[in-house]
């Protein structure tokens, strides 16, 4: 790590409250990512989705998404957060991540913020496509990459050599000292069933429900979903792996509390909700 990125880690871990010092202050010294130091010392990041900056009026279809690196500046000073997650699923754009990252390392960052990219899940466009996303992302700027829908084990096995292949050096329990995220998110029934095998599976960061999704899958069941959510945290904390789910002021210190290792936060509430968040994490 250089100077600059050890000095910015270090100021990013006093805002979050984390103390620097001792075994954790080594490991920092040759991590960057301020979350995989965060879970080193037990506690929770918090990050917001990347807002669209071409939302267009309440009610009308959906334009292209716009992000800019303005807006990663604007991300970058606000002291609360601790990552940002750009979503790009269901449109991948390379621009995108660039800017965002860009405007992220700013100068008038408020530490060091971990950029986290979705791409579309494998099905969409193929796995070479998704392959060549993931070393695009890591190399314009991202810190981690999410694949979400992962289907199967054998698909987890190939989402994770996709971070193989561009030779990232990914945190995982096995491999702490990484400060590359590999993210895989199960979002079915069927992928929820196979939530141990793929929790045992080596080389990746964290193992995450998208409860929203898998809601729709089993027709709105919430319940459902709910317990499908609980299942993969059940097997992410079994593993040491870090589960992230999204979050809002009502509900965040019970997730807090349940140990989930990585809150997202979304809309005009997302502030609030952290706050919130970090004060049951002692943060």
């Amino acid at each position: 790590m250089t100077g600059a990125r050890a000095a910015s880690l270090a100021i990013a871990l006093a805002m979050a409250g984390v103390p620097v010092g001792g075994a954790l202050a080594q490991k920092q010294s040759r991590n960057a990512n301020v979350l995989t130091a965060l879970w080193a010392a037990g506690k929770p990041a918090f990050g917001v989705y990347v807002p669209n900056e071409n939302p267009g009026p309440r009610g009308q279809p959906p334009r292209p998404a716009v992000y800019t690196r303005e807006g990663g500046e604007k991300l970058a000073a606000n002291p609360l957060y601790d990552f940002l997650f750009l979503n790009l699923e269901g449109a991948y754009d390379g621009a995108a991540i660039t800017a965002i990252a860009d405007g992220l390392r700013g100068a008038g960052a408020a530490g060091r913020k971990t950029l986290i990219v979705r791409i579309p899940p494998i099905e969409k466009d193929g796995a070479a496509a998704a392959r060549a996303r993931v070393a695009e992302a890591l190399a314009s700027g991202a810190d981690g990459v999410t694949i979400p829908h992962v289907r199967s084990v054998d698909e987890a096995k190939e989402a994770i050599a996709f971070f193989t292949d561009a030779k990232a050096d990914v945190w995982s329990p096995s491999h702490p000292g990484g400060d590359t995220i590999a993210m895989l998110m199960l979002e079915d029934p069927g992928a929820v069933a196979q939530a141990r095998a793929i929790a045992d599976l080596e080389g990746y960061s964290i193992l995450a429900c998208g409860i929203g999704s898998l809601a729709q899958a089993l027709g709105g069941d919430r319940a459902g979903a709910e317990a499908g959510t609980q299942t993969v945290l059940a097997e992410a904390r079994r593993a040491k792996l870090a589960d992230m789910l999204t979050a809002n002021p009502q509900d965040v210190e019970k997730r807090v509390k349940e140990g989930f290792l990585a809150l997202l936060m979304q809309g005009p509430a997302a502030d609030e909700a952290i706050r919130i968040g970090r004060a049951a994490a002692g943060r």
